[in-house]
């Protein structure tokens, strides 16, 4: 009998003495731990409910048959062409991953990121961003950000490329489009590749293209934070190099090759090629599993009606907070720029508020709206400071960054809130400016 060999957790298909994938199966009352955790409740109507859940649960499990792989099979491949499909890209360019962390990766070994090459970096941005460029000896460049947006500015970058550079990574801060031309037009300039952070941005547009697919390659994170979850962890590697589509699907789970075979063994282990004759090998076990890929599936099923309602939020809050003399509230886009919302940016002007955002932070805090300001500026932490980085010469290069982290900007929830929340928020931010302005 011929059997197509998956990979190495095997599910060698009907046979006289098959070797299953799964090396143990979850039952009935597994099952309805995972609905006791995924749907939480207490009370008389809930426990109720429950108690004919794992009935129903003990019922089925009589009738059905268990999964034949829990990881990398069928539905992994199903979401990566929902994805594609989302995207408006190929069949093909999409990669679901563990996690963005897992993509970004992909893209700077692609790039053949070592020790001594040039990284150009937003100077707000989250560590996962520069994880593996500091992991292997190359230079973090800080470009600084925008005034207005907090992503990363295109004229900065442009001051600090050098002959060193291999790699530009524009991060969408909170969903808000980065200006993908002037990227685009650096990289071809000087032979850079881009690849787009986009971890909060998975939908937004810049003019008429989905964000993360303009680059070279794009990361997209769903992160139980984030917009849309594959049930708490997961990512997409995105890439418009064809000829390195392929080689990122390997380098998934260690570079593991069915394209051949080594003498009496069912794959082969093969070098990742990237960009110029790099090679590589795959260090990193970025595999994903079934139960993920039909999270997220659901999830983008509904993913309009969540982008409508995140701009929905956003425009009241924009229009309850405009007008007011200090108060800058979040740009909400237009044809062009399609947000995602994923955070709300809110600014200040601290001369007409007679105050900075430290203070407006705290009075926010003690009237119980959580605030949070994405990100600290990278180069003030340990880990790079500890690596050689100088903190106060980096800042000197990207004064917008430490002006408007310190004294101008944050970011608001919004979704999942009720009309009350989103009410009580936009009055305590308005009450909050007065007090500013009145010296209390």
């Amino acid at each position: 009998m011929s059997k197509e060999t998956s990979d190495f957790r095997y599910n060698t298909g009907a046979s006289t003495v098959p070797w299953a994938a799964v090396g143990e199966n979850y039952n009935a009352e597994d099952t309805y731990e995972f609905v006791k955790f995924l749907m939480g409740g207490k009370g008389k109507e809930y426990n109720a409910a429950l108690k004919e859940v794992k009935a129903a649960l003990a019922k089925l499990a009589k009738v059905s048959v268990a999964p034949g792989k829990l990881s990398m099979g069928d539905k992994v491949s199903e979401v990566e062409r929902m994805v594609d499909k989302y995207l408006g890209a190929e069949e093909g360019s999409s990669l679901f991953v563990s996690n963005c962390t897992a993509a970004l990766e992909m893209g700077y070994r692609y790039a053949g990121i070592g020790p001594g090459d040039e990284v150009i970096v937003p100077a707000n941005t989250f560590i996962a961003t520069v994880a593996y460029p500091l992991s292997v000896g190359a230079k973090l460049v800080f470009a600084d950000v925008e005034r207005d947006t907090v992503n990363l500015d295109p004229k900065d970058v442009a001051r600090k490329i050098t002959k060193k550079t291999k790699i530009i990574v524009p991060v969408h801060i909170g969903g808000y489009p980065c200006d993908m031309d002037a990227f685009m037009k650096l990289a071809k300039k000087h032979d850079i590749v881009v690849m787009e952070d986009a971890a909060h941005a998975f939908g937004g547009e810049y003019k008429g293209r989905k964000l993360g697919t303009i680059g070279h390659f794009g990361c997209f994170s769903f992160h139980e934070v984030k917009n849309c979850t594959s049930l708490g962890e997961g990512g997409i590697f995105f890439s418009n190099v064809k000829e390195y589509r392929a080689e990122a699907r390997r380098a998934r789970f260690l570079g593991v090759d069915f394209r051949s075979k080594i003498h009496n063994w069912l794959y082969n282990i093969s070098l990742t090629k990237g960009k110029d004759g790099v090679t590589y090998q795959a260090s990193n076990n970025a595999s994903v599993t079934e139960i993920q890929a039909i999270g997220l599936m659901q999830q983008i099923k509904r993913y309009s009606k969540v982008l409508a309602a995140r701009k929905r939020y956003a425009t009241y809050m924009t229009k309850r907070l405009s007008g007011i003399p200090g108060i800058i509230p979040q740009d909400l886009g237009n044809e062009d720029m399609k947000l995602t919302f994923h955070l709300y940016q809110l600014q200040i002007d601290p001369e007409i508020v007679k105050g900075d955002v430290q203070l407006l932070k705290k009075k926010l805090e003690e009237k119980g709206v959580t605030n949070i300001p994405h990100f600290g500026p990278i180069y003030r932490f340990s880990a790079l400071l500890d690596s050689g980085y100088n903190e106060k010469k980096i800042a000197a290069t990207c004064p917008v960054t430490e002006y408007v982290f310190d004294k101008c900007y944050t970011h608001l929830p919004i979704y999942g809130l009720s009309k009350d929340q989103l009410a009580y928020m936009a009055d305590a931010i308005i009450a909050s400016i007065a007090e500013m302005k009145a010296g209390k």
